[in-house]
């Protein structure tokens, strides 16, 4: 198992140790540190990092952001496990391993007002790797783990690099109209639940009905038994540091 990674020239790694490489990303951008800082930690029952970013367009155009990380941890986690592995991506940020959940992205800026260009953006990941010493499958019957699904053999620091690789990737991608198009197709296949029916938070009151797929910012589109659609920005998701 290798201890340190290695990452792409564009990107500069930060050990957190047992500190959130969230808050840690956070921290550092609100300072003023230049994007490409990829905040890490790993630990036995999972892993954690975290993105920060220099958008260059509004928030709701920059979380294309979200788009281009989940889809490369798809792509990072598809050459490492099983291949009769699922994975798949929730439009708010959850992963699923075999429709089990796996961890989740975070997402944070200097504002959360969807049209103002933020000085930055942070996109945090973090991943099951173990199950916790006091699950209870009876309490949390959908929670799982890499391993728990059959993926004890992957070092999670090769993952992580493997992360880093595939994100550089995608969102040199997404600096295109083709680009981000690419990278949200590669998504949408992804989607978790498209085509059923789901019930989100949204301005103090809950929406139900099917998730007919994402709209080009990455926003949930959900169309009612009324046959009402109502699009949910996913920038109600970020946290304003």
């Amino acid at each position: 198992m290798n201890l340190v990674p290695r990452f792409p020239p564009l990107l500069h790694g930060l050990a957190t140790g047992p500190t959130n490489p969230f808050t840690v990303a956070c921290d550092q951008a609100k300072e003023g540190v230049d994007a490409g800082l990829l905040t890490w930690s790993v630990g036995f029952d999972r892993m954690r990092a975290a993105l920060v970013l220099a958008p260059e367009t509004a928030l709701e155009v920059a979380m294309i952001g979200y788009g281009a990380t989940a889809v490369a941890l798809q792509n990072a986690l598809g050459v490492l496990v099983p291949p009769e592995t699922a994975v798949h991506l929730q439009w708010d940020g959850g992963l699923r391993l075999n429709g089990g959940s796996s961890g989740k992205f975070y997402f944070a800026a200097s504002t959360s007002d969807p049209k103002a260009v933020p000085d930055w953006l942070v996109i945090g990941l973090e991943l099951h790797l173990e199950l916790p010493m006091d699950y209870d499958p009876a309490k949390t019957p959908d929670l799982t783990a890499l391993y728990a699904e059959g993926c004890g053999d992957i070092d999670p620091i090769e993952l992580l690099e493997s992360w880093a690789r595939h994100s550089i990737l995608w969102i040199n991608e997404s600096e295109t109209a083709a680009g981000r198009a690419n990278v949200h197709r590669e998504f949408a296949g992804l989607l978790w639940k498209k085509g059923e029916q789901v019930s989100i938070p949204f301005q103090g009151q809950t929406i139900t009905g099917t998730l007919m797929g994402l709209d080009e910012s990455f926003g949930a589109l959900i169309k009612t038994e009324q046959g009402q659609t109502h699009l949910i920005s996913l920038t109600t998701l970020v946290k304003e540091v």
